[in-house]
């Protein structure tokens, strides 16, 4: 009876795929679906526009930029929580002469702020700056290893943002937009270049801090692209991936039999479909099954020489920013295109010790200092720093002013939400050496030159990777979206 039950269902289903009606009524939402998708150009990933990627059954497979570019690869290290940037490299010594003064009331109006009520106290920085370097960049004794390494890269002291929440802010930094559903920066770039490995994930993301980013997963989300291209997150303690390893009483070549016969199946349904996200199943199942071998060896860090672990002050087996930052080098070096690390922890209010500037946020910058400056040495001394993009910041920056809560101080030093300027910087594959563009005014509030927007950094990360940001578009529900939305322009003064 159930083998009846089953051929009877198969044959239900082939006699509706076949009839009219199923034509008329389904078939990409009827005759006037296909009409409009014939005046459109359509909105299939194969479609035949220059700014979506030529027809192949692998849809991570490696394809050109629109012009020659600077970056083979990109890692991205974002600080969740967003750092203050008025203890690591903008420095204001005016700032420190008005320190516990009542902030004027000229700063204050017409401002918004996510805790600030009544009148706070200026707080003036709380390490000790000194300029290193050619370029004489100023850098602050949180970062003393960075700050050996300031002439390799190029600092954006006036970014803005117009999100002082944490979500909203960081789906922004990430996406182009504030709201859910679009598709991450990475999920973009392995779009349009595909992957380099094809027995790794084209897009990897690595955390720390004991905790995943205030927007979630959807940092590393595809959106409307098709799922294949979301980030595959990894872990540098215990298995790198989970439900990496069969299943007890599965050998290899069983899986392998399983995964071709499920495949079939999956071809035949886009050949009758053509639905890309068909492609991203047979792409993902192939790819799982060769990451059981390709991942364990790249994730593997303990073979690595001592005086790498000396470097980068890692800790094989433990989860860290250091582990995060070698595994990093290694993902690029095999090919990886899109590497993001997200380090959890950098929100600095001042409610307690841990949240203060001057502890919290200094034992936070003694996780990261070392680790950055060995990734940007290590990737210089393989020859992988000319094509790889090195990119550091968090989602807004932090006021000048001491945080307080209902009118009332806080218990420790802390710093409220800012989104009228902060720093970040770049580094590598045509980044300018030891460059800095844009300023602030003489306590670090408002930007004065050189602003930039996510836009921009957006654009100019698309730049360096081979693509005009605004060619670089996906068809989806009637208009072309793009990740800089109808914004951004690359930052040019950055650029070597």
């Amino acid at each position: 009876m159930a083998v009846e039950k089953i051929i009877q269902e198969a044959n239900d289903r082939a006699a509706r795929f076949f009839s009219r009606r199923h034509f008329l009524q389904d078939c990409v939402t009827g005759l006037g679906g296909t009409a409009l998708a014939s005046m459109l150009g359509g909105c299939n990933l194969f479609s035949g526009s220059s700014s979506a990627p030529t027809q192949s059954l692998n849809p991570l497979e490696p394809r050109a930029p629109h012009f020659p570019a600077r970056a083979k690869s990109v890692i991205y290290l974002h600080m969740a929580g967003a750092p203050s940037q008025l203890e690591m490299f903008d420095y204001k010594p005016e700032l420190e002469k008005l320190h516990n003064q009542l902030c004027p009331q000229s700063i204050l109006e017409g401002k918004k702020f996510a805790f600030i009520r009544g009148v706070p106290r200026m707080l003036g920085p709380q390490a000790v700056f000194k300029q290193h370097g050619e370029s004489r960049a100023w850098v602050s004794d949180f970062m003393p290893h960075l700050a050996e390494r300031v002439d390799d890269m190029s600092f954006l002291k006036a970014v803005q943002t117009d999100q002082f929440n944490h979500g909203p802010a960081q789906l922004f930094m990430h996406t182009g937009s504030a709201r859910l559903g679009r598709p991450s920066t990475g999920a973009w770039v392995t779009w349009g270049l595909g992957s380099e490995n094809s027995n790794l994930p084209g897009f990897v993301v690595l955390t720390s801090g004991g905790k995943t980013p205030d927007a979630g997963k959807s940092v590393w989300g595809s959106g409307f692209l098709p799922s294949v291209y979301q980030g595959v997150q990894c872990r540098s303690k215990g298995e790198p991936v989970l439900y990496l390893s069969d299943p007890e009483g599965m050998n290899r070549d069983l899986r392998y039999q399983g995964i071709q016969a499920i495949n079939e199946v999956n071809r035949l349904e886009y050949e009758t479909f053509q639905d890309p996200e068909i492609l991203s199943r047979i792409s993902q199942y192939e790819l799982a099954y060769k990451m059981q071998i390709s991942v364990p060896g790249v994730m593997d860090i303990k073979s690595e020489p001592e005086y790498i672990h000396e470097l980068y002050g890692t800790e094989p087996g433990k989860e860290s920013f250091a582990n995060n930052c070698l595994l990093a080098r290694k993902l690029v070096e095999k090919g990886v295109r899109f590497v993001q690390l997200f380090d959890w922890g950098w929100d600095a209010h001042g409610t307690d010790e841990s949240t203060a500037v001057n502890f919290g946020m200094r034992n936070k910058c003694r996780e990261i200092d070392k680790p950055i400056s060995a990734l940007l040495l290590d990737l210089k001394q393989r020859g992988l720093l000319d094509e790889t993009l090195v990119v550091w910041g968090g989602e807004f920056g932090r006021t000048p002013m001491q945080e307080n809560r209902e009118g009332k101080e806080m218990p420790y030093m802390g710093r409220d939400h800012h989104v009228e300027a902060f720093t970040m910087w770049m580094a590598g594959a045509g980044i300018k050496r030891g460059g800095s563009w844009g300023e602030t005014d003489e306590i670090g509030f408002s930007a004065v030159k050189g602003q930039v927007s996510v836009h921009d950094i957006h654009a100019t990360i698309l730049q360096q990777l081979g693509f005009d940001h605004e060619k670089m578009t996906y068809q989806f529900q009637g208009r072309p979206f793009r990740l800089t939305d109808v914004f951004g322009n690359p930052i040019n003064e950055i650029l070597g």
